[in-house]
């Protein structure tokens, strides 16, 4: 995505791998005196109309977590608030620390820290981190979030607190128990890193008297220093302080500013226009993303002030092209699809060197342990350029295999992309690729901020949709189970029904257990060469990003866990 968020089907998670340093443009650690103060408004500027969900257990977009989670929502753990490599490390937030195993790992325990509140003043408990942890086994009416709690916590058949009966419940209660201020977790499996998976926003706490299931996203209870002011789709979100948040219960977050106000609906190109400008209100503001158009000029004309005001790093994320198997079975036609694209044209059309390499396969190379270059198909050109003829010669030999899927692909192909004027450019782009060997698209362009929950819904009959991940903490398990299998939950791919998909499954559920990461890591290398080989979805770029800000805003670097500023922690200069 341009945002990392949805726009550009980029953001759908966070990464813990160090990023590399930023390249071409400044990071501000601190202000014009070189002090950190209270006070002010920060803004933030998007195209999108709204937050895509600010209910915690629904929060899974690296922006999104980065900016609820410094602001509203507290979970047991969280990444520390720094800069660099530091930014990678964890600590404990409602916790006290990081979190104790026992048997072997099958066992987590936390125990909370005194004076935590919500911001009605009450107490958080270790049964309200219990019941938001419970939210998310109810995916009919929790959706869109993390799924690591339903694959490690080991309870069976659990619904979710809404319809579960007694004996279910009691099930739950027993896999998450509490005693005391202390939550312990038991697992199916030994999870050597799960308090690196309690970073994740569906392990805040949520009190079950204000819970009102799906509604609860556009006004959840807080737990941090910001609570709601107001929040109108389409225009804005504002945030003030939460008056009854005890700062020495909390390490992390130092919220300076008075308020934060998210500005929403805004054209892309009038972004760029006012955070250039930096007039007026605008230079208290932030913005991720900025339009190819206007690369050059931020990066490249010499303007030394307005370059130490962005940035272009490498952030975590890998894009690629979800392809829907159940409808495009044939390999030779997906092979089609992926040989006729001319890469080299969409990587320009969305901002040339700017927008990352060409990716091999899923897996970062920032994952030493997990990563390996992959084995590309055969006619694949390293270069980028369409191989027009080796992708004729795929569809000439799907002809004979799988003639209904060539039908299908001649006649239109269902193609889901975010409504913005970059994938206007770039679907223009795969229009003319496939056309060329007589492929056709029907696009189904879709508002951004609504780009993920569309695609997510079962219901919705694409063919192809891109897609963007970043690992949620430093392990391809948090890549692969959750991109290909049914498990994880954000399986685009729709590959269930696969000659090879139980193969894959066993090789990966083996792989996931493995406590010896080195071996584990030679597995994942392996599995996602697995996915490459079958095609179930097409590599695209290993991911640059860009972003600018205002000339009164301080603590601008960019957060590597999640590719995106420490939103809460922005200060007014």
């Amino acid at each position: 995505m341009t945002k990392r968020r949805i726009i550009g089907a980029v953001s759908f998670a966070l990464a813990a791998s160090v990023l590399a340093a930023a390249c071409g443009g400044g990071s501000d650690s601190g202000g014009g005196d070189g002090e950190a103060k209270k006070g002010g408004t920060i803004r933030i500027l998007t195209s999108g109309e709204q937050i895509a969900h600010l209910d915690p257990q629904r929060n899974y977009t690296g922006s999104d977590l980065a900016f609820a989670g410094t602001t509203m929502h507290r979970s047991l753990t969280s990444y520390k608030y720094e800069e660099g490599d530091a930014g990678s490390e964890i600590a404990g937030d409602l916790a006290t620390d990081t979190g104790t195993a026992s048997n072997e790992g099958k066992t987590w325990a936390f125990t909370l820290r005194d004076g935590i509140t919500f911001e009605d003043g009450s107490a958080i408990t270790c049964a309200d981190v219990a019941y938001g942890v419970s939210r998310s086994f109810a995916t009919d009416v929790i959706t869109d979030g993390p799924t690591y709690a339903i694959s490690y916590i080991d309870v069976a058949d659990y619904p979710g607190p809404y319809t579960a009966t007694a004996e279910q419940q009691a099930a739950y209660d027993k896999a998450v128990a509490c005693e005391g201020n202390t939550i312990t977790f038991n697992l199916k499996n030994p999870v050597a890193d799960f308090n690196y998976t309690t970073t994740l926003l569906t392990f805040s706490p949520v009190p079950k008297a204000k819970d009102n299931g799906e509604k609860y996203d556009m006004n959840p209870v807080s737990s941090g220093p910001y609570k709601i002011e107001s929040y109108e789709v389409g225009k804005s979100l504002v945030l003030v302080r939460n008056e009854n948040w005890n700062a020495d219960s909390d390490e992390l977050r130092k919220a300076y500013a008075d308020s934060i106000v998210y500005e929403f609906g805004l054209e892309e190109a009038t972004i760029d226009e006012r955070m250039i400008a930096d007039a007026g209100d605008d230079q208290f503001a932030v913005s991720e993303g900025i339009q190819p158009e206007n690369l050059q000029t931020i990066f490249e004309n010499g303007d030394e002030a307005l370059k130490a005001r962005s940035v272009d790093y490498y952030d975590p994320y890998v894009s690629y092209t979800n392809l829907n198997n159940e409808n495009l079975s044939c390999y030779e036609v997906r092979k089609a699809i992926y040989l006729a694209l001319d890469r080299e044209a969409l990587r320009k059309a969305g901002g040339g060197p700017y927008t990352g390499d060409f990716a091999d396969g899923f897996v970062k190379p920032a994952l030493a342990l997990d990563y390996a270059k992959s084995t590309m198909p055969e006619g694949y050109n390293t270069d980028g350029s369409a191989n027009v003829e080796a992708a004729k010669a795929a569809v000439a030999e799907a002809e004979t295999k799988c003639p209904d899927v060539v039908a299908r692909a001649k006649s239109g192909l269902n193609f889901y992309y975010p409504d913005t004027p970059t994938w206007q450019k770039s679907l223009a782009i795969w229009q003319d690729n496939l056309g060329a060997i007589g492929f056709k698209l029907k696009p189904e362009a879709v508002e951004p901020s609504q780009y993920w929950p569309t695609v997510m819904n079962p219901e919705t009959d694409y063919d192809i949709a891109r897609g963007g991940w970043a690992p949620d903490w430093a392990n391809a398990s948090t890549v692969i189970p959750e991109l290909f299998t049914t498990g994880g939950g954000f399986n685009l791919t729709r590959n269930s029904k696969d000659a090879d998909y139980a193969e894959f499954e066993g090789l990966v559920n083996a792989a996931k257990v493995n406590l010896d990461r080195v071996a584990q890591g030679k597995q994942w290398q392996e599995l996602n060469q697995y996915v490459v080989d079958r095609l179930w979805a097409l590599p695209g770029s290993f991911l640059k990003a860009q972003s600018i800000w205002g000339s009164k805003v301080g603590n601008t670097f960019q957060w590597g866990p999640f590719g995106a500023f420490c939103f809460g922690n922005l200060y007014v200069k």
